[in-house]
């Protein structure tokens, strides 16, 4: 699309400046913003017809956003009289606009609208176009979630016929701010989103998830103890950053500083403004330029490279290096692989410190980084896909199983043993507990033995598929052997690990100092089971081959 394409005409062509002109041009927007709104809500039903579960999903899905909104509503209308409640609405106003910034970045998949360069090829201007898929954005269940949050804070914090007036014009600017940011960075960033880089960073989504779910839960705990009064430095300041400013607002007409309540308003007003220059600017860039993706590719000569690289040469020769390799390729490069990892790595990281940082956690905390590491042993083969069929093709014996397997937990524990081992020594810091540091190394890495014993069996056992497309982990009819695959190896992991716990136990009823025994003796029996594990395994691998490219392969 040309952005000095003439917008949509019925009729004969008008002399502009005339009347009839107008008239046109007005009935052309309307009409073009009518278009957009009915596009999104065909788009909406088109989507639920495609499948029944589907279907299920998103009513299912709609019925608890519906009611976290009303308990949310509920909550707020709860909470007027209360002190510092105008903090926490300032700052609730703030987490919102910081979702809706990132939403696009991690979620570009949950709205097709949200690719403007489909609409590349239709005669539309810049400006009936930002105002149309404005409209349109405000169709669904997310706004609807937003109003009702800031509805709530207008009757948490408003006092007065003024401030009731502040607040509803407060809350549509920022219900506006909002939507507008979350299309100003979509179109900002649609060549990455559209890219397999930005398909990955989508994938990456689980981590936002994850640790924005322990920074909420930290969050509470906090205002928990402390009160609301905890939140008044940060909303001193946010009051005055869209669109939490527009929430201020309505704190200050209460109060009678209708001027600063009127500074808030126009801040969020200016806000608005230039976020829909820099979406139009973004629009008219992508509508005007060409797609990297048409041009003729650079055809200069590639350098050619050796073919081992510096990781390789790290590591061991023959059939154990390469898997080792190729292991650790699928970590930094598969999407869901990566998603996996990162997202271990981090909650691993955060329970223990969180708690440690709380003053309420133990120094045994630091397991969890070994559990959720452990984790990523199951369901070896299924991380390859359909690829595993090349993997097949190698191995003709026990031993060729074997080797594959102890490859793919080297490759496992080079990450995993000294990431253990450091969280392990940040949270003893943490709590200033050095005495039972031998302890909870022992025990982490006993625990780390079991799960990669357990993982190597489940993995021949118990294979499922994990799709490729989308953020489904598991394929369709697979959810029951990935529940028997993880849940039960980690119940097994965690019998297995019962002689070292009691061993603990039984030291630490003595009061004595023989606490360090923990960690040789947990480092042996872990490594003990592993290669019992592996052993064990081997032979269900070799024997099971065909059985496990078809189940991998269903995704």
């Amino acid at each position: 699309m040309s952005a000095e394409a003439e917008p949509f005409t019925s009729g004969t062509p008008d002399t502009p400046g005339t009347p009839a002109a107008s008239a046109a041009s007005v009935t052309s927007v309307t009409s073009v913003t009518s278009v957009f709104v009915r596009l999104k809500l065909s788009l909406l039903r088109n989507g639920l017809r495609q499948s029944g579960g589907r279907r299920a999903a998103y009513i299912a899905s709609a019925v608890l956003v519906l009611l976290f909104t009303a308990l949310q509503l509920i909550g707020l209308i709860a909470l007027r009289g209360y002190a510092h409640v105008d903090s926490l609405v300032v700052l609730l106003a703030a987490v919102l606009g910081l979702g809706w910034a990132v939403m696009p970045l991690f979620f570009p998949g949950g709205d097709e609208t949200l690719d403007p360069t489909r609409l590349v090829m239709l005669p539309l201007r810049p400006r009936p176009l930002v105002r149309a898929l404005l409209t349109a954005s405000l169709v669904g269940i997310g706004p609807l979630f937003t109003l009702c949050v800031f509805a709530g804070s207008v009757v948490a914090v408003a006092h007065g016929g003024a401030a009731y007036a502040v607040g509803v014009v407060g809350a549509v600017l920022a219900l506006l701010v909002c939507v507008t940011l979350a299309r100003a960075v979509a179109a900002a960033n649609v060549r990455l989103l559209t890219s397999r880089k930005g398909r990955d960073l989508a994938v990456l989504s689980g981590l936002v998830v994850a640790v924005g779910a322990q920074l909420v839960n930290f969050g509470a705990q906090r205002l928990g103890s402390s009160g609301l009064e905890q939140l008044d430095p940060a909303a001193d300041v946010l009051r005055w950053v869209p669109p939490a400013s527009a929430i201020g607002a309505m704190d200050a007409a209460s109060e009678g500083s209708y001027g600063i309540a009127l500074a808030q308003l126009a801040l969020t007003a200016a806000a608005l403004v230039l976020l829909l220059r820099v979406w139009s600017r973004h629009l008219t860039r992508l509508m005007t330029t060409p797609d990297g993706s048409t041009l003729p590719s650079d055809t200069r000569p590639v350098r050619e490279r050796g073919s081992a690289g510096p990781l390789a040469r790290l590591l061991p020769a023959g059939r154990t290096g390469t898997t080792m390799e190729r292991a650790l390729r699928y970590v930094w490069r598969d999407p869901k692989t990566k998603a996996a990892w990162v997202t271990s790595l981090a909650i691993g990281l955060i329970v223990p410190v969180f708690n440690a940082w709380q003053g309420t956690g133990s120094v045994y905390f630091a397991c969890f980084a070994a559990g959720m590491l452990g984790i990523q042993m199951y369901n070896q083969f299924g991380q390859d896909t359909s690829a595993f069929w090349m993997v097949a093709m190698t191995i003709s014996s026990t031993r060729d199983a074997y080797v594959e397997l102890r490859a793919r937990a080297l490759a496992l524990l080079l990450i995993t043993l000294p990431y253990a081992t450091l969280v392990t020594v940040l949270t003893t810091a943490m709590l200033d507990d050095w005495r039972t540091l031998p302890e909870a190394l022992g025990l982490s890495f006993a625990l780390l033995g079991a799960m990669l014993a357990t993982g190597a069996w489940t993995s021949a056992r118990f294979p499922y598929s994990i799709p490729q497309e989308g953020y489904k982990n598991v394929a369709p009819g697979q959810v029951g052997l990935a529940w028997i695959s993880i849940l039960g190896g980690m119940v097994g992991a965690a019998l297995l690990c019962a002689p070292v716990i009691a061993l603990t136990v039984w030291l630490n009823v003595r009061e004595g100092d023989g606490g360090w025994l923990v960690l040789p003796v947990g480092t042996v029996y872990g490594a003990a089971l592993t290669l019992l594990g592996l052993r064990l395994a081997a032979p269900r691998t070799a024997g099971r081959l065909p059985e496990i490219l078809t189940a991998v392969s269903k995704g």
